[in-house]
């Protein structure tokens, strides 16, 4: 079976102008809280999924690994309760929520024992990003958040203790803020950016710039 039909928006939001040209899905990805509390096809998630898999990793590991439940599911209301209390208040009415952890070991080769990894979770996050942009470019959106409660997540998933729990990902329709507490209302919108000559440099760091500042509140 194959997943829906994309229901990528054509409009871009007035808070995301990009100074060169780049795909709009870039653009039209963005982490809101409010979601239409549906069921999702199970081929969707796993659509969504598949382009996790497919992410670049240090010597081809992929240490990431994907824990998953969907609305409705007779795990659904375990995940819930893994997240803190201001997490589970909106993603409670998500289709999906997703664990993320990543393998903190690269694994044994030939005579060489298995040795810490350095990129874990850099390459987690590469897959936690395909993740969220094919899930934008199907029609949903995907919320990363790291408020959860880790050991919990560790005991009742059971995650062994040479993984690194990452965050939890809650997967939806965008729907109306309406139904969001007041104060997530105002936030319910895309984020800019810093403008590129702040996060790229020619040659070297420059002085100054550890700590600076970037405009606007919403979410990411």
């Amino acid at each position: 079976m194959t997943p829906s039909a994309p229901q990528l928006e054509t409009a871009t939001p007035a808070s995301r102008r990009p100074h060169h040209s780049i795909a709009p899905v870039f653009l039209h990805r963005w982490s809101p809280r409010a979601f239409e509390p549906q069921a999702l096809p199970i081929d969707d998630l796993f659509c969504m999924l598949e382009a996790a898999r497919w992410a670049p990793s240090a010597y081809n590991i992929q240490p990431w690994r994907f824990i998953h439940a969907v609305r409705g599911d007779a795990h659904w209301k375990d995940f819930l309760g893994l997240l803190d209390p201001f997490n589970a208040r909106w993603a409670r009415n998500a289709s999906a929520l997703v664990f993320l952890v990543s393998d903190t070991l690269t694994p044994a080769h030939d005579s060489s024992p298995a040795t810490p990894s350095r990129t874990h979770s850099f390459d987690a996050g590469a897959a936690w990003a395909q993740l969220a942009l094919q899930a934008t470019t199907i029609g949903y959106q995907a919320h990363a958040m790291a408020g959860i409660h880790f050991n919990d997540v560790r005991q009742r998933l059971s995650v062994p203790d040479s993984f690194h729990i990452e965050i939890a990902i809650a997967i939806g329709r965008q729907a109306d803020p309406s139904g969001l507490p007041l104060a997530l209302q105002e936030r319910e919108k895309p984020s800019p950016r810093r403008p590129l000559q702040e996060i790229a440099f020619s040659e070297r760091f420059p002085a100054g710039k550890a700590y600076a500042e970037v405009s606007g509140g919403a979410e990411k």
